[in-house]
């Protein structure tokens, strides 16, 4: 579906504005008529709103979404470079290190093994994904928490290896590991 996403969006526990965009209305917005609600017997349409409310969850949840958007220390390119992978991906960032969000893009139209460069040693969990069958996409996601690799990458001092649907963007949660997990860890490496 061809869709335009021309809402507004506040920062968050404000309200935002849509006008059809988070079902994939096709008719242009008039002031005239109401909006289109019985597209939502299609499926495509019912997939396309429960994509936007939880982009929307995201963006309320997640303080790296809006925390810091008044400042370039809110955002880092991890890979802005790859053209033989078209891909991309960046930090959002927030005050605090846990809040960080990774987001990776894939515009090629294949699936995809990538190796991220991330700053902090620890867990990432895919929270979101474009490609979940709850959006119509095929099932291609990171189901399992994935934890750091002790290489550097992209410039970062740790990584993380994960698979990306064609066409797809992928945002990830970071959590520290626990005095516990670490532990564990040093204790398997020695």
């Amino acid at each position: 579906l061809k869709v335009g996403y021309a809402f507004m969006m506040g920062h968050a526990g404000k309200k935002l504005l849509f006008m059809g965009q988070e079902f994939a209305q096709l008719r242009e917005w008039s002031e005239e008529r109401e909006l289109d609600w019985f597209l939502l017997a299609e499926a495509e349409h019912r997939q396309m709103q429960s994509w936007v409310r939880d982009l929307l969850h995201l963006y309320r949840r997640n303080r790296a979404m809006y925390e810091m958007d008044d400042s370039w220390e809110g955002f880092e390119w991890i890979n802005c470079i790859t053209p033989q992978s078209c891909m991309l991906s960046y930090l959002r960032k927030a005050e605090k290190t846990e809040d960080t969000l990774v987001v990776v893009s894939n515009f090629a139209n294949a699936k995809q093994e990538f190796t991220i460069g991330v700053p902090y040693e620890g867990k990432y969990r895919e929270i979101l994904n474009t490609d979940a069958r709850t959006y119509g996409g095929s099932g291609c996601v990171n189901e399992k928490e994935i934890k750091t690799l002790e290489q550097e990458w992209d410039g970062k001092p740790y990584a993380i290896e994960m698979v990306s649907a064609p066409l797809s963007i992928s945002i990830f949660a970071y959590t520290p590991y626990t005095p516990e997990e670490k532990a564990e860890i040093e204790a398997a490496k020695a």
